[in-house]
């Protein structure tokens, strides 16, 4: 069962995702899309649709403030109504209701009490394996050896760290989540009013408790006046002055188990309606994000006597090939040291399905960076050198990810991915000489070819940024990898949600289209410089990967 601590995810989500993503009223909705796309990411990583979306009820519960009247008191932005959330956030949450609802994930929430206790509770209550989705670290003080739970928190480069009990001593040097909840006492967090003890931090507090084994002990021993086990004079007085302190302090965080939140955790999952879903999507420029929601929870969901049957007429069936835009798409770039494909070499490399399904790697080049890359994607050659895996394992490594999609009929999606795929063969040949890459090569959609295909008169560059631009998506770090990869797919989509025949297409079919629509560009491209600029031009026509390249200014990769 996984349990989605949904106010920290949305509150991550508004501070993180762009806020220039909005509906068709121009209000934003980046915290419903970081939601969903975080909630479908879990869904495919874990293989279950029995998901749990808690609420605070009241994020200042009275029986805490009652405890410790200064429990949050910090994040209070409106007096009189007592609340924290920004009026901007506030108002995208009824979405996220309306859309967690219609896809059968069930809102808990209790009257006087936050979405902790509600998971604590589902927690204990729990008959199977429990996942916690949440970047909240209290919730580690619920990891226990008796129990099967999980706490799987986001970090940097949309990676995510699962934490079990037995991970504990190694991470905090503790061996339980009672003692983890006595080391945050003492630690102290500020952003929720939590004093802690002055002066003793987190590896103090570790030694501490490791030394006597609970805070109690601790306080016991200070007051005998011990003076091993890390309890010097000065910190014995510090606790001994702020015991009544450290007690509230663990009484507000312990989370409550016996919470009446009136589901029956058997009955998950709840039946999916696709039509309400799609319903409360309507104009709210979350569509992608629906998509994959309801791709990630359908997936767990085979069409059964009884079961999803409201989309059965929906699913194509299992011998027709499915168009290319339903398949699992995955984004892919490169951050290189030069220009020219059969000299440039791996610098940095992405492969991402949505914001929080990213892979990356660096990797040393073998060879001096020159400045003009480095201007680009800002790595230098030292940097790499120092922190970069070897070129071989990197490409070694990309080849491995591309025979997986190829093998799961996925499609790899680039801009102007000629380039990339053309870089990578020569560093093959470099370094993994044994493969053969057209052979591991999935399906390809170029944005590039296809965005020239879809609006052929379109004046202005094609850049990645202007076309990004052009089809309202968001591009934050130009020549990072992972940000381009992402922006390319979701380029991809909107171009197969702007042409009903491009998305229709299956691999195939779109693989042949785009041989021949690249034929017709560079025939076109050829004809205009030769008579606008040099007789004797010539533009390489070789799709989807070439040995020589020649690369023109709406090239966007370095």
């Amino acid at each position: 069962m996984v349990l989605i601590d949904t106010p920290a995810l949305y509150y991550r989500a508004f501070y993180s995702v762009p806020d220039s993503i909005v509906n068709d009223d121009k209000m934003p909705v980046n915290a419903v899309r970081g939601v969903l796309d975080a909630i479908a990411a879990m869904i495919r990583r874990l293989g279950s649709d029995r998901v749990v979306a808690t609420m605070d009820a009241d994020w200042r519960p009275e029986f805490r403030t009652a405890i410790m009247p200064e429990y949050k008191a910090a994040r209070v932005r409106d007096e009189e109504a007592g609340t924290e959330i920004p009026e901007q956030l506030a108002a995208q949450l009824p979405l996220l209701r309306r859309v967690l609802d219609a896809a059968g994930i069930p809102l808990a929430e209790v009257d006087g009490t936050e979405a902790d206790d509600v998971i604590a509770t589902m927690a204990a209550e729990s008959r199977t394996p429990v996942v916690i989705v949440s970047p909240d670290r209290d919730l580690l003080a619920l990891l226990d050896a008796d129990r099967d739970v999980t706490v799987l928190r986001p970090r940097k480069g949309g990676e995510w760290e699962a934490i079990a009990a037995e991970d504990l001593p190694e991470m905090y040097g503790v061996p339980d989540g009672t003692r983890y909840r006595e080391l945050a006492a003492l630690r102290g967090d500020p952003s929720d009013g939590l004093p802690g003890a002055p002066g003793i931090g987190e590896k103090t507090a570790a030694t501490l408790l490791a030394g006597f084994g609970s805070l109690e002990a601790i306080i016991r021993a200070a007051k005998a006046g011990v003076k091993t086990g890390g309890l010097s004079p000065k910190r014995a007085q510090t606790l001994i002055e702020h015991e009544d302190a450290l007690d509230a302090t663990v009484r507000v965080m312990t989370c409550l188990t016996d919470v009446d939140h009136g589901i029956d955790l058997e009955a998950i999952p709840y039946p999916l309606d696709r039509a309400a879903v799609e319903a409360a999507a309507l104009g709210q420029n979350i569509s992608r994000s629906v998509r994959s929601l309801l791709d990630a929870l359908e997936e767990q969901r085979p069409t059964s006597a009884g079961t999803a049957t409201f989309a059965a007429a929906a699913v194509p069936s299992v011998s027709a090939p499915l168009p290319w835009s339903q398949c699992r798409l995955v984004g892919f770039d490169l951050e290189t040291t030069g220009v020219d494909p059969a000299t440039a070499r791996i610098v940095t490399a992405a492969f991402v399905e949505s914001a929080q399904q990213v892979r990356t790697w660096l990797a040393d080049p073998g060879i001096e960076i020159p400045e003009s890359a480095r201007a680009v994607h800002g790595i230098t050659t030292e940097y790499a050198a120092a922190n970069g895996l070897p070129a071989a394992e990197v490409v070694a490594a990309l080849c491995a990810v591309l025979a997986e999609l190829k093998a799961e009929n996925g499609v790899l999606v680039g801009h102007n991915i000629v380039y990339d795929l053309s870089v990578l063969a020569a560093e093959v040949r470099r370094h993994q000489p044994h493969v053969d890459l057209s052979a591991i090569l999935p399906a390809v959609v170029d944005t590039y070819v296809v965005d020239r295909q879809v609006e052929p008169r379109r004046r202005g560059k094609r850049t990645l940024t202007q076309t990004a631009l052009r089809w309202n998506v968001s591009l934050l770090d130009a020549h990072d990898a992972a940000a381009d990869a992402l922006a390319a797919l979701e380029i991809a989509r909107a171009l197969a949600g702007s042409s009903v025949d491009v998305a229709g297409l299956t691999c195939t079919e779109i693989m042949a289209a785009q041989g021949t629509w690249k034929r017709a560009q560079a025939e076109d491209l050829q004809s205009w410089l030769r008579l606008n600029r040099d007789p004797l031009a010539v533009v390489d026509a070789s799709w989807p990967m070439a040995a020589d390249v020649r690369l023109d200014s709406d090239h966007h990769n370095l």
